[in-house]
């Protein structure tokens, strides 16, 4: 992998495997939503510094590049090039998409193999398209849950309000080649894991070096978007499935904090990398 400081962090986990994080711009999103039921008296020390006049956050499009000697795989694209000028003011859209934002990193979107994407919401999935409606990445199958692409195509009024439904329409035949039914190794050390939870086809992503001091690398998605997620109780009021969040948030990020695993935070701006604690019945998130 030939990259440059245009990615925000990276690092080896063994055995030839690498990975890097990069930033596809930021958006903004309503601080209540995304906090969903806990108090805001709990939660608004955390925000002061950052909440808008119209009490929204910024929100990082976080995606992360591997390279294995098996393979490349983006893991999510962000909200793309084709979003209209309405929608990019209302949404508080800025900086530089995914696709040119590979390339400023030295990486060729061509050279991707694999875009595996934890689910299939605007901000997740929207940088699959070019804003000539051509491939981001023309060589590289889609990964993500079927369940996900059922939903997401469903005539559910919820879902038609969460997501992109015209835009998801012209890449579902192309997403149809590699969907996946559960769990499924990709590349040797990377895998997807369906969790639910913050939609009904949510997975996560591991990555897994080898040799010698390997080290293991986890996406959660939206499951682990910001720092105060890392408590399992904190789920966002997008969750479609709030109980199962928790749930599979208290599975998952404990064996995160005893084996020691490198967490990829989805959102998050100034610290995205780091690590989970354990602190009484529930996780505290460090970053490296």
């Amino acid at each position: 992998m030939s990259i440059n400081d245009a990615v925000h962090w990276s690092d080896d986990l063994g055995g030839g495997t690498r990975v890097a994080l990069v930033q596809a711009g930021t958006f903004r999103s309503d601080a209540g939503a995304l906090l969903g039921p806990v108090p805001r008296l709990l939660w608004n020390h955390l925000v002061a510094e950052e909440i808008d006049h119209e009490h929204r956050l910024t929100q990082a499009l976080n995606c992360l590049l591997v390279e294995t000697p098996a393979g490349r795989v983006l893991v999510e694209t962000g909200i793309g090039e084709r979003l209209s000028d309405k929608n990019r003011a209302m949404r508080g859209y800025e900086g530089t998409p995914i696709e040119p934002k590979l390339r400023e990193a030295g990486f060729d979107p061509g050279s991707v193999d694999i875009v595996a994407m934890s689910h299939l919401h605007f901000d997740h999935a929207g940088g699959l398209l070019l804003a000539d409606g051509a491939r981001a990445f023309p060589r590289a199958s889609i990964v993500a849950q079927r369940a996900e692409w059922e939903i997401a195509l469903s005539d559910n009024s919820r879902a038609a309000a969460s997501y992109d439904q015209p835009e998801l329409r012209l890449v579902r035949d192309w997403g149809a080649e590699a969907w996946a039914d559960g769990e499924r190794e990709l590349l040797p050390g990377v895998s997807v894991i369906p969790t639910g939870g913050h939609s009904a086809g949510h997975q996560g992503v591991v990555v897994r070096g080898t040799g010698e001091g390997a080290r293991t690398l986890a996406f959660f998605g939206d499951l682990c978007m910001r720092p105060w997620s890392a408590n399992p109780r904190w789920v966002t009021g997008f969750d479609d499935f709030p109980l199962t969040s928790v749930e599979v948030k208290g599975q998952l990020f404990r064996r995160a904090a005893a084996e020691g695993w490198i967490v990829a935070l989805s959102h998050e701006v100034k610290r995205p990398v780091g690590r989970l604690l354990p602190d009484r019945d529930r996780f505290v998130y460090q970053p490296v």
